[in-house]
């Protein structure tokens, strides 16, 4: 077995019950043939549109040194009954074999920043130790493949898990069996397949039923559901730790001011025994919260706190997530800043309120219509009009039919264009940009807006 091996045909044939045709180590993994690298090992799942096993062929034309499949091929493979079913069964063999302290993340909003923030504050105390779930990998498939390439030396692993009805996160939390569990915050996202938000609040707690003996449950102090998620987190066995920015939390952002110089915060935290002094890069109250969650997280594992401090203040935007591009135009830039990978109706109230603190000439907000929220998408949306006004925002794109509740209430307060396409937005923001502007771009994935981003900024987004 080489240095670099993350499983041999061995290891993968015993973990899913498969049978080898060849002797072969891979060095990474994945199901989409289109990220196949050298190396890999190519996962063949059936899904509900397309068979992985049409591109095999591909795959090992891509690089890839062998495959599971439920058919022989050519090509070294491992043959199983069924593909996904061998995908979960080598996400609970990399668990098994790791010792490693794991660290699970879910919420209804910020899962991904604090999932990243914290890997990286982990990483600054154990370089190329600390393994991560990449992209938004929350499911009942990116979560067991982020479990299978966790690499065999890891010393910190962080997941993300999410949810859109009760009783998934409950199979997610079995497979990835955390030693620690953070429940950012609670919020209506997806609550169009909840009866209400005290039942997403016990959906997201089912992140507990997982926890190793001893977990450690970190929870949001803030939160009106701070009592129910506590209950049941000490009803399965965990500690918890609490965080947020009021009096009373374990973990709390004592003071913070925004840094003019960075656009993020300056932070004092007060912690169980200790206090830290640190800058936080991304902006927005929102991530002040989040940062607190990723300190207690540390503290948990038992890292180094300092480090943390030191990675908080250097985090990068993610993409989707707050990234922020300049764009050059007579006389100066315009600030970009990529939202466009989701939204709810938490979240687009907390990166408004930060937009309305960003220096400005113009504010320009570039809303997509939030999905899955059930019967009361009208009145979230129409709710939006005042969180516009509160952010100063001169001008508003929306896009999306369910901005039409918001389009009737912004009438004679904030001007505003609306489209359902995405190519007459585009074109409409095009001609508005002019030096001095803050352009936010949010919205629900599935609406595109990266597109935005992507035809503004020249990338492929």
């Amino acid at each position: 077995m080489s240095k670099e091996s993350l499983w041999t045909s061995v290891e993968i044939s015993r973990a899913t019950d498969g049978r080898a045709n060849a002797d072969f180590e891979v060095s990474g993994i994945t199901f989409d043939s289109r990220e196949v690298g050298p190396g890999d090992l190519f996962i063949a799942l059936r899904g509900e549109h397309d068979d992985g096993h049409r591109f095999v062929e591909q795959a090992f034309a891509a690089g890839a040194t062998g495959a599971i499949v439920d058919v022989p091929v050519v090509g070294p493979h491992i043959l199983v009954k069924d593909t996904m079913t061998a995908l979960e069964a080598l996400g609970r063999a990399a668990r098994a074999r790791t010792k490693g302290r794991i660290i699970g993340v879910t919420g209804s909003v910020g899962k991904t920043g604090t999932k990243e923030a914290l890997a990286e504050a982990l990483e600054r105390h154990k370089p190329s130790r600390v393994h991560r779930s990449v992209k938004s990998y929350n499911n009942h498939t990116g979560v067991p493949l982020s479990l299978a390439r966790m690499p065999r030396d890891s010393e910190y692993a962080v997941f993300e898990m999410g949810m859109n009805h009760a009783g998934e996160l409950s199979a997610l939390t079995a497979m990835v069996r955390p030693h620690v569990a953070i429940v950012t915050t609670i919020a209506p996202a997806h609550i169009g397949y909840f009866s209400s938000i005290e039942a997403i609040a016990d959906a997201k707690a089912e992140v507990f039923s997982g926890l190793e003996p001893d977990g450690v449950a970190i929870i949001p102090f803030d939160s009106p559901f701070c009592a129910r998620l506590a209950d049941a987190a000490r009803g399965a066995g965990a500690r918890v730790i609490t965080f947020g920015t009021l009096a009373g939390a374990d973990v709390r952002a004592r003071d913070w001011v925004s840094d003019a110089t960075s656009g993020g915060s300056l932070i004092t935290a007060e912690l169980p025994g200790a206090s830290l002094c640190f800058s936080l890069a991304p902006p927005g109250d929102h991530w002040v919260a989040n940062a607190m969650a990723v300190l207690a997280a540390v503290l948990a594992v038992g890292s180094d706190l300092a480090a943390a401090g030191l990675a908080l203040a250097e985090l990068p935007g993610l993409i989707g997530r707050g990234a922020r591009h300049w764009l050059s135009r007579p006389g100066g830039d315009v600030l970009l800043i990529d939202e466009s990978y989701n939204a709810n109706p938490a979240s687009m109230s907390a990166t408004l309120a930060s937009l309305g603190r960003e220096p400005a000439m113009r504010r320009i907000a570039v809303l997509g219509a939030m999905k899955e929220l059930g019967a009361g998408s009208d009145e979230f949306h129409a709710a939006l009009a005042d969180e516009l006004i509160a952010a100063r925002v001169d001008m508003a794109l929306l896009v999306g039919e369910e901005m039409d509740a918001l389009a009737k209430t912004l009438v004679g307060r904030v001007e505003f264009a609306h489209d359902n396409a995405l190519e007459p937005a585009l074109e409409w923001l095009s001609a508005q940009l002019r030096a001095g502007d803050v352009v936010l771009v949010k919205g629900s994935n599935s609406i595109g807006l990266s597109r935005i981003v992507s035809a503004l900024t020249g990338g492929d987004a």
